[in-house]
């Protein structure tokens, strides 16, 4: 069967490619050979997307949940989204069983994108060993890289929790969790598909329905973001990143030393508001 263009690859397929690629470390720890402090290497790839997980349980990182547009190589002036009806418009036929017909459209620029950076800093004579210089720079920069974005896509200045239009749900109503509740409103199901979903574990029922699952600890305890992630959000990427030494703002760090940062930038927004939820557990 021919591959569809676009199609996700799977995960051995990515592991297979990223082993005959260049990692970020190995090309910055060239860099430093041949410029010391000065070294600084520019990638035209987003890096928190250049490492596979090794744990035997992944932590899926937050961008895996959304559509990532990169700019650098689709620009894009504007996006689309949708708002619920407005008090008073006037009534939409079949709008009582297909709420969306009901639904507003809008266009929006495209936002300013937003830097998200990690600092590390570098034992003294480290990069003397080049094989631990570089697993330091992809197991610790670029892994903290990587948790500095998960914020920047759920807690920080343009992240899901802060973005206006999305509900709270503190009430199950007739489900057994509001988890069920919330993929109900999500997927406009027959009620009565959560309501018997939940009879079973919770977690193993809605993995085995196709639910992908994010753990992570930005979301603040006793609760979970729950939406349509492939069609009602995007991730807006630079396709650029950058790793360098440089002077860390005050405070980043206990006491002075060497310091190495990576930085990329991006920009979440939410097509569909109404498609997430917020629910209290």
């Amino acid at each position: 069967m021919q591959r569809v263009e676009g199609m996700k690859r799977t995960m051995a397929e990515v592991v297979a490619a990223r082993k005959g690629e260049m990692s970020p470390g190995r090309t910055f720890v060239e860099a430093c050979a041949a410029r010391g402090l000065e070294a600084a290497v520019e990638f035209d790839v987003t890096i928190t997307d250049s490492l596979t997980s090794s744990r035997r349980k992944p932590r899926y990182p937050a961008r895996n949940m959304l559509k990532v547009v990169d700019l650098s190589r689709d620009p894009r002036r504007f996006y689309w989204h949708e708002s619920p009806p407005a008090p008073g418009d006037a009534r939409v036929d079949e709008a009582e069983s297909r709420r969306e017909l009901a639904s507003r459209f809008h266009k929006s620029p495209i936002p300013e994108l937003l830097p998200t950076t990690a600092w590390v800093q570098v034992p003294p004579g480290l990069w003397e060993d080049t094989e631990t210089f570089e697993s330091f720079i992809n197991y610790r920069l670029i892994v903290r890289l990587g948790t500095a974005e998960n914020h920047t896509i759920i807690r920080g200045q343009g992240g899901l929790l802060s973005i206006p239009g999305i509900a709270r749900m503190t009430s199950s109503g007739p489900f057994s969790s509001t988890v069920l509740a919330a993929c109900n409103e999500v997927e406009q199901m027959p009620v009565d598909y959560y309501r018997f979903m939940g009879q079973g574990r919770l977690m193993d029922d809605v993995e085995r329905n196709g639910v992908f699952i994010v753990r992570t600890r930005l979301v603040d305890p006793g609760t979970a973001i729950v939406g349509d992630f492939g069609h009602g959000a995007q991730l807006f990427d630079a396709g650029r990143s950058v790793i360098r030494f440089a002077d860390p703002p005050p405070g980043t760090f206990a006491e002075p030393g060497i310091a190495l940062m990576a930085q990329i930038h991006e920009r979440v927004v939410v097509n569909l508001p109404t498609n997430f939820f917020v629910v209290s557990l």
